[in-house]
């Protein structure tokens, strides 16, 4: 799906923001879609690399369902390469023998007999298994389950809206906020229409939108980078929009950084919260006070959250139980 031919056999991929010109017999990005002749062909169409049944917070998603379970389901392959990727060894290698597959209709069976509530893509970019998770999500939303996107957010304006029926939650990556950062963290050059498709996820297909930045020393955790993200979500995402400032361990081609110390993150808080949004919540810090949903209005907690372990204690529909006031909480599907 989602290309165009080209003279002399060639083909464009307009899956994702790469728009990869691919010539016969090479690959795109992502390693995943090959140009057999002037057609375009996915290599991993079912092809999983990781499974699991996962509490929906380990996405992070803190305001959509919470305390159910996902299946949640990664493929092979990325179109980013990032320095920090903690799922590299899915991430940056081709399809190896012993990858199994998985019908949609087996992912569909597979997460009730597990009782999940919905179906998450994720571990890797899921739009470079487009097409499969396309059909899973039509199948999810026939049987009642709800869907969820985690995404690096590099996923065209077309393949959203040709997925945007079938989904229900965006928890997109805004890893900074500046040309150079994108660049040496993941050779990505044009990083803003990251923030055009998620305001358009949010805006044209009503999807619960959360955001994620993985703080790394030295690199994004920089006032002025932080204040940039959190000020974008604040006026395109809305102020009830949750931002997740994440700790950072060192990983892949990173290794020489230390982990962010958690003072970092409680500044990256401060500033979330004097840009103006109502939810900034610390991630990979487990039993801190800012994993909790604290009503902005009364003050009240809504959820306690410890690591993964989540009790929801103060919520009514998307409205706190205690003074009412609007928390933007997802918990039926659309």
């Amino acid at each position: 799906m989602l290309y165009e031919k080209l003279p002399g056999a060639r083909v464009r991929c307009h899956a994702c923001q790469w728009r990869c010109t691919i010539n016969p017999g090479k690959m795109g990005v992502c390693r995943m879609r090959v140009n057999r002749d002037g057609t375009l062909y996915t290599m991993n169409y079912a092809e999983v690399s990781s499974v699991a049944a996962d509490p929906i917070e380990k996405k992070p998603l803190f305001h959509f369902f919470p305390g159910t379970f996902a299946l949640s389901l990664g493929t092979w392959g990325c179109n980013f390469h990032c320095k920090d990727c903690q799922n590299w060894e899915i991430a940056c290698v081709d399809i190896p023998a012993s990858s199994q597959q998985l019908s949609p209709e087996k992912e569909i069976e597979l997460a009730r007999r597990h009782n999940c509530a919905g179906i998450a893509w994720t571990y890797n970019e899921p739009s470079v298994w487009f097409e499969y998770t396309l059909d899973s999500a039509r199948l999810a939303k026939q049987n009642g389950l709800y869907t969820v996107y985690v995404t690096n957010g590099y996923m065209t304006a077309e393949a959203l809206d040709t997925i945007g029926p079938y989904l229900d939650a965006w928890r997109v990556d805004i890893k900074g906020f500046t040309d150079g950062f994108y660049r040496n963290l993941a050779k990505i050059p044009q990083w803003r229409g990251i923030l055009d498709v998620a305001k358009r996820a949010k805006e044209k297909w009503d999807m619960h939108v959360e955001v994620v930045t993985n703080v790394i020393p030295t690199m994004n955790d920089d006032e002025e980078q932080l204040t940039g993200i959190a000020t974008w979500i604040r006026d395109n995402l809305g102020e009830l929009t949750p931002w997740h400032v994440t700790r950072f361990y060192p990983m892949h081609n990173l290794t020489y950084l230390p982990p962010t110390p958690v003072a970092t993150l409680e500044k990256a808080y401060q500033i979330g919260k004097k840009a103006g949004l109502k939810f900034v919540y610390l991630g990979n810090v487990p039993g801190h006070e800012y994993e909790n949903t604290v009503c902005y209005s009364c003050g009240k907690v809504n959820v306690r959250r410890i690591g993964y372990d989540t009790q929801v204690v103060g919520l009514d529909g998307s409205k706190c139980k205690f003074c009412g006031a609007e928390l933007n909480f997802r918990t039926k599907l659309k």
